[in-house]
């Protein structure tokens, strides 16, 4: 079958780019040109081409592998978004994309692309790993393996912030204007984060470059919302079904889509209310509601879920007991959470509760379990803090934990063991070494991970109670035990 491109005659029902794509130029480079970026930045891009054109053709650039690259050129940056409700598919070609960079094999192009005089933008999605944030100051972590290096020879960057460092220190050098530093990643605050981290790393090297960069780039805060699951053979079928064309670059994904941008652009920006975005003066609000009530119930449904042999979110969903606890676990969060601005949260809530439940969307419970160490702290452990502060229960963070510490064994209930997928499993590895299954031993050692658990919460007798009691019963009965036994407590 022949592959897609932009010679490619599709059929009359599929949309498809509306809008000249070699005429804009590129005035966006993208930092982690994944599955997400395409189902989201990418298509609220392509819709602001649409509507209102202008030069914000995207560059991708991939950090680590080239499958991304090797998806997408042959392409010419074209791919079939498959959008999957509850009454069918909804396919669309995007086209913002030109092409896509793979920095390990061609880095002066990467850096060509950054310090291009037409590019105004630099966004992000490379991962909370990817950021090299120190968990106990907050700052940057010299030691990370995607900073020491680039600390270490700066003008040859391999990391994100030492490609934005670099960049922007030749830009200066050049007379080039700067550009607008965009994460969409799910860090709380994430545009003051990476302006911590960015500045950090410049100020080690040229104190004059940290000044020139705070003083001249913005960092605006995102909030991004897409369920987005992993393409796997049966996506890349479908899109060929429909399309009529082989597609390896197909991404699938929900209907719903919310992004929530700092209006702060030092450069300009693309009409991307066309596409829906909202452009706010403060996104803490949004970003806190959408880390606590969608990402800590998905994260507490993932630990629990796959451990007691589910695979999809749908599937968890339907297990009435798992669905009771993703209710309390949304309540809980939302009793954390103060007003957001045109947002009812019980009304929010309930349409979490039918996204998770889309029968159309194939999410992978061990897709969401990867990289808990450094999903906890804005998803549980930081509302799990106001929790007690305020004088709720912990009943819902505590099992939540708990069900990630019975994760972090590495087996499942069925006996089936699995990789954690997360950047500090060799460290939990060498903790839980001689801990067996007791659950005390694990409960005390997991709280004293380095940077992960804060003193007011892994020194709160009432937490460490709830998440032993139910790591206890998880180990005792089984995890299927465990989600009932809670279930009945919260019902």
């Amino acid at each position: 079958m022949t592959r897609l491109s932009s010679s490619s005659r599709l059929p009359a029902s599929i949309a498809r780019p509306a809008y000249d794509r070699d005429r804009p130029g590129s005035g966006i480079v993208h930092l982690g040109a994944g599955a997400f970026h395409k189902a989201h930045q990418a298509v609220a891009t392509d819709d602001a081409l649409a509507a209102s054109g202008g030069d914000w053709m995207i560059t991708g650039v991939s950090l680590r592998s080239g499958d991304v690259a090797a998806q997408m050129n042959p392409q010419d940056g074209l791919y079939t978004l498959l959008v999957r409700g509850a009454d069918g598919v909804a396919p669309r070609v995007i086209g913002s994309i030109r092409k896509v960079l793979v920095a390990p094999r061609e880095p002066d192009a990467v850096m060509a692309a950054l310090t291009a005089p037409e590019t105004r933008i630099v966004s992000l999605t490379i991962t909370e790993k990817g950021y090299g944030v120190d968990p106990k100051t907050g700052g940057l972590d010299p030691a990370h393996g995607s900073i020491a290096p680039d600390l270490a020879s700066p003008c040859a960057p391999s990391g994100a912030v030492g490609y934005i460092v670099e960049a922007l220190r030749l830009r200066r050098d050049r007379g080039l204007a700067p550009f607008t530093v965009l994460s969409c990643d799910n860090l709380p605050d994430n545009g003051r984060v990476l302006q911590r981290l960015v500045t950090g790393f410049a100020g080690r090297l040229d104190p004059a470059l940290a000044a020139f960069i705070s003083d001249q780039v913005a960092f605006p805060s995102t909030m991004v919302d897409r369920i987005t699951p992993a393409s796997t053979p049966e996506t890349y079928a479908e899109a060929a079904r429909l399309t009529g064309y082989e597609d390896l670059a197909a991404v699938e994904t929900e209907p719903f889509t919310q992004w929530v941008v700092e209006d702060r652009f030092v450069a300009g920006r693309p009409d991307w209310e066309a596409g829906g975005v909202i452009f706010a003066a403060d996104v803490a609000p949004y970003e806190k509601m959408k880390l606590r009530m969608l990402n800590g119930a998905h994260s507490m449904l993932a630990y629990a879920g796959f451990i007691a042999g589910h695979k999809y979110v749908r599937e968890a969903m339907d297990d009435q007991a798992l669905a009771i606890l993703v209710t309390r676990q949304m309540r809980s969060a939302a009793a954390t959470l103060g007003p957001v601005p045109g947002v009812d949260l019980g009304r929010y809530a309930a349409d979490l509760v039918v996204r998770f439940a889309n029968p159309a969307i194939a999410h992978q419970t061990y897709q969401i379990a990867m990289d808990g160490t450094q999903k906890l702290p804005q998803r549980l452990i930081e509302p799990a803090i106001a929790t007690l502060r305020n004088g709720g229960s912990p009943d819902a963070y505590g099992f939540a934990v708990a069900a990630w510490m019975r994760y972090c064994l590495g087996m499942d209930d069925a006996g089936r063991t699995f990789a954690l997928r997360d950047p500090r499993e060799a460290e939990i590895a060498a903790l839980l070494d001689g801990a067996g299954r007791d659950a005390g031993a694990i409960v005390d050692r997991l709280l004293a991970l380095p940077g992960l658990f804060p003193e007011d919460l892994s020194g709160a007798p009432a937490w460490r109670k709830a998440v032993k009691a139910g790591l206890e019963t998880m180990l005792a009965d089984g995890m299927r035990a465990a989600i009932d036994r809670e279930a009945g407590r919260a019902g």
